[in-house]
């Protein structure tokens, strides 16, 4: 991991995910990037022209510009490559531009704040960043004074379509000291026997060569509610899961389903793209 994404507005909630950042970053040895994105109204877009800036804009961009400069001298970043980026345009879909411009490795993000002319991260654009960014997005959620990811729960089905990319998440659980709890979640239109359920996990899991890991299955309506209600029993530090399309499994995280669980999960969540 080279380069590290995290969108702020200077909220408490975006510093804990840029504590959270920090602690990955140390790890890899990767650099820091602190964004901020002015999300401007359409009608205000539409009056900037090249070489024009309204009074206003050049407010919020000179006070960005301060606050970003304090943000990567904060003590958490001590010792780290920390770089700023300033955008001025619509929240999700700059970050995943510049995500995708600066060949960020995770983007790491604070689930709520609220900065500027319009609230940042509430509802539908961390929910969006994640829906449609190619890259791995860990989205921080609570008020934890530290982040940790000793406990994830990582909720899959264990098919060969799910293979493809599954080892950035084995990668990103061993490089932080994970121990994965691979949870395979039972539904009344999609269920199976609990020795065909353990096969299927256990002949998937080991072309990966994993030498710690916990293996579960639950039984509940649906698999948003399994994965809520398993984390909460195990008392997980983190979920994560992969994102591969709109069939099966991989609905999880598209329409309603995924504002649900953000919404509705105390628990941080990491997704990767399969």
């Amino acid at each position: 991991m080279k380069k590290i994404l995290v969108p702020t507005d200077f909220s408490e909630q975006a510093h804990i995910a840029l504590r959270a950042a920090a602690g990955i970053a140390r790890k890899s040895s990767a650099e820091i990037i602190l964004l901020h994105i002015i999300d401007l109204p359409h009608e205000t877009m539409d009056m900037i022209q090249p070489g024009y800036d309204l009074p206003e804009i050049m407010f919020f961009k000179e006070h960005a510009e301060a606050k970003l400069s304090q943000a990567s001298l904060s003590e958490e970043l001590s010792g780290l490559n920390v770089s700023q980026i300033l955008k001025l345009g619509r929240t999700f879909d700059e970050v995943t531009e510049v995500a995708k411009a600066n060949n960020i490795d995770l983007i790491v993000m604070g689930s709520h704040g609220a900065s500027g002319f319009k609230e940042l991260f509430i509802g539908s654009n961390t929910e969006k960043v994640i829906r449609t960014s190619n890259i791995p997005v860990l989205a921080i959620k609570g008020d934890e004074t530290e982040v940790s990811f000793d406990k994830v729960v990582f909720a899959n089905d264990f098919t060969e379509e799910t293979a493809k990319g599954f080892q950035k998440i084995v990668d990103f659980l061993k490089l932080n000291g994970s121990t994965p709890h691979f949870l395979m979640v039972n539904t009344p239109n999609n269920f199976k026997p609990t020795h065909v359920a353990e096969a299927m996990a256990h002949e998937f899991l080991k072309q990966y060569n994993l030498d710690n890991y916990e293996f579960s299955i639950y039984n509940d309506l649906d698999i948003e509610k399994g994965i809520l209600n398993f984390a909460e029993r195990v008392n997980a530090d983190l979920i994560a899961m992969g994102t591969h399309g709109r069939k099966g499994f991989a609905r999880l995280l598209n329409g309603s389903i995924s504002e649900d669980l953000m919404n509705h999960s105390p628990r941080s969540i990491i997704t990767f793209k399969l």
